[in-house]
């Protein structure tokens, strides 16, 4: 049902199903969440996100109600801040640094950003909840002392991304992210999307390849796109003192959403591999050799001339791949009939 609603005195236009978080966003009001992600279905566990609505007796977690006409929201007010700072009070007796690993190495978690915005500090003292985990895989690092139990990573994990690699497990100090028979993520239906790490708003779960490069005062990000396959999901390059140092999801980018595989979340170790060829090879009097590019090119021209005037065009096959972007795959066609002069040319997508 469409309509009209106030979000602290400003008009809004109510969108079906729209919560009151989103709506909020859409006319520039922040409020504050931790266990909130867009892209699966609100648990409204930290309540940060409370606010009053004119003619309810208690406040509504803004994250889990949509937002009716007539509606009359209230997002700040000295109640709402007193309750919010007591909250996140709560949640930094498992955080009490004033900054944590992740704040340090890849850049600061919403945790404690949100602490630093707010001013406040850790007032509770008491054992942190949750245990670090000993984890053999070579990507993920689970240490759920620094752990809020949002739940956000469970939910992106089973609704998101259809692993069920991780689940909710106990209760109260007992609580822990679970996997199958509490074994190792290898050991379990994990893809390695990292999907996990990246929603993750505290240290609990970070980029084992990123830890240990650098601070993260000293990395620049640089937007870029996923060179795996044709897809083009957007990325972001953490560069340090000349080096590609890790790799966090363009939430901006169309075409993945802040999503990413296994191989465009881990994979760009390969940039600084010393075994990365990096001039081509030729072979002489068999041996490979370091050559230019022009000298390169002219043998595989002369090589291409020569199979051409010994067999004819038709002793070519050319076969282009679904995961190049359409500009490669055309250009291979091109190739093919332009300059080969043959018509024998497929795609691994017809197969």
């Amino acid at each position: 049902m469409k309509g009209k609603a106030r979000i602290d005195g400003r008009s809004v236009d109510c969108v079906p199903g729209q919560s009151i978080v989103a709506a909020a966003k859409g006319i520039g009001i922040a409020i504050p969440t931790l266990c909130y992600d867009p892209r699966v279905e609100p648990s409204a566990t930290c309540r940060l996100c409370l606010v009053k609505v004119k003619g309810r007796r208690l406040p509504v977690a803004a994250c889990a109600h949509a937002l009716e006409p007539e509606m009359e929201v209230t997002s700040e007010d000295p109640d709402l801040e007193s309750w919010r700072r007591t909250i996140l009070a709560l949640a930094l007796s498992e955080n009490p640094a004033a900054e944590c690993r992740r704040c340090a190495e890849i850049g600061p978690c919403e945790l404690h950003a949100l602490a630093k915005k707010l001013a406040v500090s850790p007032v509770f003292q008491g054992a942190a909840s949750g245990r670090f985990k000993e984890d053999s895989n070579p990507f993920i690092r689970r240490d759920y002392e620094q752990c809020i139990y949002c739940y956000r990573c469970t939910r992106v994990c089973g609704e998101l991304e259809q692993a069920h690699a991780i689940a909710p497990a106990g209760r109260g100090f007992k609580s822990r992210i679970a996997t199958f028979f509490d074994g190792g993520l290898l050991e379990s239906s994990c893809t390695f999307c990292g999907q996990c790490v990246q929603t993750c708003p505290t240290g609990a779960l970070m980029d084992k390849k990123m830890l240990g490069k650098a601070r993260a005062t000293e990395a620049t990000k640089v937007r870029s796109v996923c060179p795996f396959c044709g897809t083009g999901c957007g990325i972001e390059l953490h560069v340090a003192r000349g080096r590609v140092i890790g790799v966090t999801p363009d939430w901006n980018a169309p075409v993945n959403q802040g999503s990413l595989c296994v191989k465009g979340q881990f994979g760009l170790d390969f940039i600084h591999s010393p075994e990365r060829l990096t001039t081509p090879l030729i072979r002489r009097n068999g041996k490979l050799t370091a050559a230019t590019w022009d000298e390169a090119y002219g043998l595989i021209v002369g090589k291409f001339q020569q199979i051409k005037d010994e067999s004819g065009p038709g002793a070519f096959a050319l076969w282009s791949s679904s995961r190049g972007t359409s500009e490669s795959n055309y250009l291979m066609q091109k190739f093919a009939r332009a300059v080969i002069g043959t018509n024998n040319i497929d795609n691994c997508a017809r197969t």
